[in-house]
């Protein structure tokens, strides 16, 4: 079970490489990394589309490293490739502005600094091509645009081709790695010694050999609270539960959203019920916003058109959660005729104008950046949104129950 010693892409730092067409963005890439990561060549607009890599990279420990195309680039393909990298933006942690040292700031590596103020987004500037110039008299401290921020950014000079700098420049990118937050699924809710009992259903959809994330870490979050997580398929839930409920029984239960209706009837009401995918939206800063935009289902009309948006891409089959099994129980929940569209991976449309709803997975391999950018960007335009675990207990009519844990979210 390889998948359950590696970080989840989206517990990693996401470093986006940004700057104009040939100002050696792909080279400072690799110089970085010590990988052949990114295609290099002289000629102008090689990078077309964003290229993204999960690695190691010390000082930093796990990373997402981003290589965009040239903010510069020109044409309608041109257009298309900028807009990709504004996107790239929302998912930044650390951006690093590649800038040629034999043609300094241009009007393009303003406008960049400007996108990154607007997100109080840390940065460091690299002068690359070092050993083309001089770089004496150039280095520097300097303050982003906005002269309220206390953004204090040091220009490096560095040559991706002779390596000079290259060590410096991953140092001061560590240097801005944002701290640590501590987010939790379920440990805060529970105590050392405490049984929690999880229902993981084993279908067709289910992949082989392995657990689906969410379900790993809640595990993992089970464990470094001193608890004990018993696993079990809803199929054996029944026998497992008057088995356990012999001593002190489970302090709670944690299921599969899709099976939450037959969870519900088997485990007992002073039992707390919830699910993986309503911890996950919790530990991403989603619930709060599902639980308040989840109303909207109850005012859908026929035609109206709902997205649902994943933040992974899978292989797809009969029965898919989010294709087939979401649209067919609001439909049956609401009674409307309704138009879907689905986006998946790091498409989101910044356009929300023509949806009612929009329903989100739990956002396991988004990074806290990205859905937080997704969720202002339905609330500044008025759009409810919802996640799978929130919408599914609430058609099952045992939403209440579910968030029995978070009394703070019971009034919204």
């Amino acid at each position: 079970m390889a998948s359950m010693n590696q970080t989840p892409t989206g517990e990693r730092v996401h470093i986006g490489f940004f700057g104009r067409r040939n100002a050696g963005k792909s080279s400072v890439v690799n110089a970085v990394t010590g990988q052949d990561l990114a295609v290099v060549s002289d000629v102008r607009g090689t990078t077309t589309d964003p290229v993204s890599k999960a690695m190691e990279i010390l000082p930093l420990g796990p990373v997402v490293v981003i290589d965009t195309p040239g903010f510069d680039d020109e044409g309608a393909l041109g257009e298309l490739r900028i807009k990709r990298t504004r996107r790239i933006l929302e998912k930044t942690d650390i951006a690093v502005l590649v800038v040629d040292a034999s043609e300094g700031f241009k009007e393009c590596d303003k406008e960049l600094l400007g996108l990154f103020d607007e997100r109080n987004m840390p940065y460091v500037i690299v002068f690359n091509k070092s050993d083309l110039i001089d770089s004496s008299a150039g280095a520097g401290v300097i303050t982003g645009n906005d002269p309220d921020k206390d953004i204090k950014t040091t220009i490096i000079f560095a040559s991706a081709k002779t390596g000079e700098g290259i060590e410096e420049l991953k140092n001061r990118i560590a240097a801005l790695k944002p701290e640590e937050k501590e987010t939790v699924l379920i440990s805060d809710k529970i105590n050392a010694g405490d049984i929690v009992l999880l229902v993981v259903p084993i279908d067709k959809a289910a992949p082989k050999g392995r657990l689906i994330l969410p379900q790993q870490q809640t595990i993992r979050d089970i464990l470094d609270a001193g608890a004990a997580a018993v696993v079990v398929r809803d199929s054996e839930l029944s026998e497992i539960l008057e088995k356990l409920r012999f001593g002190e029984g489970p302090k709670l239960v944690i299921t599969d959203s899709q099976v939450f209706d037959r969870v519900d009837s088997i485990v007992p009401e002073e039992i707390p019920l919830t699910s993986f995918s309503i911890l996950m939206a919790r530990k991403k800063g989603l619930l709060k916003e599902a639980v308040h935009g989840i109303a909207a289902i109850d005012k859908l009309k026929d035609g109206d058109k709902v997205l649902i948006a994943e933040g992974c891409t899978h292989h797809r089959q009969c029965g898919d959660i989010g294709r087939d099994k979401i649209p067919k129980w609001i439909e049956s929940f609401s009674g409307k005729k309704l138009e879907y569209d689905m986006t998946s991976g790091g498409t989101f449309p910044s356009d929300l104008s023509d949806y009612a709803l929009i329903v989100h997975c739990g956002g396991c391999m988004l990074n806290e950046r990205e859905m937080n950018y997704r969720v202002r960007t339905a609330s500044g335009q008025n759009i409810p949104i919802t996640n799978y675990g929130t919408l599914i207990a609430h058609v099952n009519g045992i939403l209440r129950r579910s968030l029995s844990l978070f009394p703070e979210l019971q009034d919204d």
